[in-house]
């Protein structure tokens, strides 16, 4: 089985089999307080389907918040690293997209909220061999008000949440091509508020 962590929106965990079908999912929607409720989650998906034959863990990385997105991968690689298993990045807006070829055709944007009144902005159309979301345009971070005008007619489909098995099957078909989808660094859309004090100052006698 493949477990998926990811809380670049609100928080999501699933398991699926390595064919794709689901196990086991729970998630919430709340963008904040993913600490709180990633353990929870995590113990809801592995009481529903048992953790005895987790071969690999899918992280989401991102875009997303700098101290959300770090909870989720920071969840799934101690996960991994207590049962010896990999790890597998795979960019958050991919799963988004896996969802959306449910009943998208053409060219299409995954749009997410970045805070700050700013949207992340990924443009994909159809899917590859692989069944991987195919991208067309790299993820950008734009102001809200212009996501329209920079769009340019490309169809919108915001995304307040993320599927956690969608994440895991993207997850799963990279593995079975032997493919990398993205590094082992998050994308962050900023860097964090709050940064390490430069050295002391020297005080004169």
């Amino acid at each position: 089985m493949i477990l998926a962590v990811d809380t670049s929106l609100g928080t999501a965990v699933a398991l699926i089999d390595v064919d794709g079908t689901r196990r086991a999912e729970a998630a919430t929607a709340d963008p904040l307080g993913h600490a709180e409720v990633i353990g929870v989650l995590l113990a809801e998906v592995l009481a529903d389907a048992g953790p005895d034959d987790i071969t690999h863990v899918v992280a989401g990385m991102g875009p997303g918040p700098f101290t959300g997105l770090r909870i989720g991968i920071a969840a799934a690689r101690a996960f991994a690293l207590g049962r010896g298993i990999p790890v597998v990045a795979v960019p958050s807006h991919l799963a988004a997209a896996l969802t959306a070829l449910e009943t998208a055709s053409g060219p299409f944007a995954i749009v997410t909220d970045a805070r700050r009144r700013e949207v992340a902005i990924t443009v994909f159309d159809g899917a590859d061999a692989d069944g991987i979301p195919r991208v067309i345009a790299e993820t950008v971070l734009v102001k809200a008000v212009d996501a329209d005008a920079h769009l340019a007619g490309v169809r919108r489909i915001d995304v307040p949440t993320l599927s956690g098995t969608d994440l895991a099957r993207v997850g799963a078909r990279a593995l079975s091509a032997g493919r990398t989808l993205t590094g082992d660094e998050p994308l962050y859309m900023r860097h964090p508020d709050v940064t390490m004090p430069g050295a002391p100052k020297k005080v004169g006698s």
